[in-house]
């Protein structure tokens, strides 16, 4: 029987699939055999740029009219000195792109079919350009969230979103290094996690996502004070972690936080390997993008879960390519949301008589 945006999941899987095995391939082929300096980024900007390429493209033939929210543009790439990085993301797209299709893929999308020109992967990636807004539907991609996580070849993500009149109707977010199985950590990695409103959340093997297994159905567990943890960012670039120290405290927790990269913490929260998920802003100034929450949010709501900032208002994907002015993401259970908000003013308080 169809149900709401059969079409929409079964590209928007198909896609992030597909470029979660491109990603994986850019750090065995540019992190692992090439000698890189510390803060050298190209293995992400290559990986980036040609996973927005293939993801683009795919949603291009299949959803022609719909606008793309995207991080990158082609800019550098169409520049006389990117020359050889746009021949690595040319090569590394069509790679993907040209890949033999498998079960529920089609052709029409663009894929297990002709290599593209670098002119036609170029606006591709310019897809990505849409200023974002209040009507119509739009999708919005992160190619890699978690730069760094993908560097030290731990925690990233490829995450994929359909919003409609500033609604997330569809949220698919690839982790190809997390654990199938929290339990056993040491055992099968890769997973796609899916969200349709009114559907529910679910979990999908990264290797055959689309198969006869049947997905496992994600439901955030109701945590007791004790066995809560906090689930945060690794880098403290990216959130206030001693505010998050003193939040866990007020709330009486006593197990240490779970520290990863990229949105695999939506992930974790809807299959409760942690309570809370808690990024407070860092300084004033900062906007948090709509591609960094737009689809774990409605993972995590179809999970059981609430999402809000920190002062319980919804988060606000109508306004353009951020969600405005700056004050944090909460996501919990239902029956630890409210406790967690408490613990948060109770922690500003305190932090604005200078205790």
């Amino acid at each position: 029987m169809s149900t709401a945006y059969d079409a929409e999941r079964q590209v928007a899987v198909a896609a992030v699939r597909r470029a979660c095995v491109l990603t994986s391939s850019v750090f065995n082929k540019l992190v692992r055999n090439e000698t890189l300096t510390k803060d050298d980024k190209s293995p992400v900007t290559v990986g980036d740029f040609s996973a927005q390429a293939l993801v683009n493209t795919m949603l291009g033939r299949a959803f022609p009219d719909d606008p793309i929210v995207g991080e990158e543009d082609s800019a550098d790439l169409r520049d006389p000195s990117g020359a050889a990085l746009r021949d690595r993301v040319v090569a590394l797209a069509n790679e993907a792109l040209t890949a033999p299709l498998e079960a529920h893929e089609k052709a029409e999308w663009g894929i297990g079919g002709r290599a593209l020109t670098a002119d036609e992967l170029l606006a591709a990636i310019d897809r990505g350009n849409h200023a974002g807004g209040r009507t119509g539907r739009m999708w919005t991609l992160d190619p890699i969230d978690g730069t760094k996580g993908f560097l030290r070849g731990e925690q990233y993500a490829v995450c994929l979103a359909l919003v409609v009149d500033a609604r997330v109707e569809l949220g698919v977010i690839g982790c190809p290094n997390l654990p199938a199985d929290p339990a056993q950590p040491g055992g099968a990695r890769g997973c796609i996690f899916v969200a349709v409103r009114g559907q529910g959340a679910h979990q999908l093997p990264l290797a055959d996502p689309l198969g006869a297994a049947p997905p496992r159905r994600l439901a955030i567990p109701a945590f007791g004070a004790d066995p809560l943890n906090l689930l945060e960012s690794v880098e403290k670039a990216h959130a206030k972690l001693s505010f998050n120290e003193r939040v866990a405290q007020i709330l009486g927790v006593t197990r240490a936080p779970t520290r990863m990269d990229s949105q695999a913490k939506y992930c974790a929260l809807a299959r409760g390997d942690g309570g809370v998920y808690l990024r407070m802003p860092t300084g004033t100034g900062y906007r948090e993008k709509i591609w960094d929450h737009a689809p774990g949010s409605v993972l995590v709501e179809e999970a059981g879960g609430v999402i809000t900032d920190s002062r319980g208002e919804p988060l606000d994907f109508g306004l353009g390519r951020t969600l405005g002015e700056n004050f944090g993401v909460v996501a919990a259970g239902k029956e630890v949301h409210s406790r967690v908000l408490g613990a948060i003013k109770r922690a500003k308080e305190e932090e604005a008589q200078g205790q």
